[in-house]
């Protein structure tokens, strides 16, 4: 089976085509960083796409990656439970990655996606400075992952197939 990843970009904040909060949806930042919740976040929302590779890594390799000040996460919570999250990587030229972006699972379909996303490229456009905002899908994420980075205004720059 082949695998085709998607990256894509934002080079202006004007692109950016918002979709408003569903109601009893909030999206905050987990201002005291702590690797252990990362890891949690990412076999919460991953598990369902395989993302199964990082959790082999050993607690000082999470804490290294999550913890540092080049990388910042944000929670959606829903009614008090966690819908899903994203976290963003400023890079040395001032890109802005979104490293990882998801929903927990019982909360696909709900109409979250579409404004976690639009709260993601916001708070990435707001980390100035910040001259571009990228990201990676592909053909093993959800099969609305593309179409919701093309609806908020990311264009494809680059695409690679794996087979």
């Amino acid at each position: 089976m082949s695998v085709t990843t998607y990256y894509l970009e934002m080079s202006d904040r004007t692109q950016l085509n918002a979709k408003p909060c569903p109601a009893g949806l909030s999206v905050m930042e987990a201002e005291e960083k702590e690797f252990r919740f990362n890891r949690y976040l990412y076999q919460l929302v991953g598990e369902p796409w395989q993302w199964n590779d990082k959790l082999k890594e050993p607690d000082k390799t999470w804490q290294d990656y999550a913890e540092r000040d080049a990388l910042r996460t944000w929670v959606a919570y829903y009614r008090g439970a966690i819908a899903g999250y994203f976290e963003l990587e400023k890079q040395t030229n001032n890109d802005v990655q979104i490293a990882y972006f998801g929903l927990a699972p019982r909360f696909i379909g709900r109409g979250f996606g579409g404004h976690l996303l639009s709260r993601a490229l916001q708070e990435a456009w707001d980390w100035a400075p910040c001259k571009r905002v990228w990201v990676h899908t592909c053909t093993l994420d959800h099969e609305g992952a593309l179409a919701n980075y093309q609806a908020r205004g990311m264009t494809i720059y680059s695409t690679e197939v794996e087979t």
